[in-house]
């Protein structure tokens, strides 16, 4: 049996998945925030359950937001205080007798939809989460890349390029990003970007959902904005593409069930691309919510992920 964990900052999801990645059964419990070891009691708690359940010791694989360091075993994280920093791989490890793979939630979002199976011919594939934050990973080759420190794919935290700033203006506020850099595309092109850019422009708080409710409507100033942010989605994918060059860009988060996205945006690509670069085929994610834990259990399969 394999088990995928999807830590977030609210709630903890353990999905397990038999040998053919079918999920039997899952479970969802409040994500502990006043200690670690309440934190780590949890995960330990939501292991044995599983294992008495299925009579097995799961192989298990967990997808968490933040950067793993796989040389003193800890997890840089934001969202979950009482997790940073903290030797949360090895704790785990001796806690339950067995090892542990650990991933980036973003890069295990990925990993799920390169293994999807209409996709997984594709060896190069780019995912992109267009949610609160920007996020992504990359899968080349079948295999996640993690970079020398752990942030590999961390496409949210690029900074605006000169074809982006004359999109949007060369005068646009460089925000401070919560990771401490100013300029991150993170704070431009993900949910709450695109609400703050409206802003920006109109000077009227409106949610995601009514802008592009106004968008349908007919509402001048709501077309203005979203022909500007497919724009921008173009020119900062580009921008990706230089360095990645994917066959298919998956797309997950809030946004991505804007269908606009998927029809506007690879007409838009091709004039910031190099002449010899073909777009790419853009999709929308297949599993949605359900991706990260089936990513984290993909994570169990090492460099043994089957490709066929």
């Amino acid at each position: 049996m394999l088990y995928g964990f999807d830590i977030g900052g609210t709630k903890i999801e353990l999905a397990v998945f038999d040998d053919e990645l079918k999920q039997v059964w899952s479970k969802r419990v409040d994500t502990p925030t006043d200690s670690y070891q309440s934190f780590l009691a949890c995960l330990v708690s939501l292991v044995n359950e599983a294992d008495d359940r299925f009579a097995v010791k799961g192989q298990i694989g967990i997808g968490i937001p933040g950067i793993i360091n796989e040389k003193d075993k800890t997890v840089y994280t934001t969202n979950i205080d009482a997790v940073k920093n903290m030797p949360l791989i090895t704790d785990l490890e001796q806690a339950i007798h067995r090892p542990i793979s650990v991933n980036n939630d973003a890069n295990c979002f990925a990993l799920s939809e390169a293994y999807y199976k209409a996709f997984k011919h594709y060896k190069n594939v780019l995912g992109v989460i267009l949610g609160t934050g920007l996020g992504g990973g990359l899968v080349i080759n079948h295999q996640l890349v993690n970079g020398a420190d752990g942030c590999g794919g961390e496409i949210g935290h690029v900074g605006l390029s000169i074809n982006m700033l004359k999109i949007l203006g060369y005068d646009i506020p460089l925000v401070k990003c919560g990771c401490g850099l100013e300029g991150c595309c993170e704070r431009y092109l993900s949910g709450t970007g695109f609400e703050w850019l409206y802003h920006h422009f109109y000077h009227k708080q409106l949610s995601a959902k009514t802008i592009l409710e106004h968008y349908y409507n007919g509402d001048n100033d709501a077309l203005a904005h979203v022909d500007r942010y497919l724009e921008l989605l173009a020119a900062y994918l580009a921008n990706i593409m230089m360095v990645t060059n994917p066959e298919i860009i998956v797309i997950g988060g809030g946004l991505s069930n804007f269908d606009l996205i998927y029809h506007e945006v690879p007409k838009r690509l091709p004039k910031y691309l190099l002449p010899r670069m073909t777009v790419p085929r853009i999709e929308k994610a297949k599993y949605g919510d359900a991706g990260g834990a089936r990513g984290a259990a993909l994570l169990c399969y090492g460099r043994e992920l089957k490709c066929e």
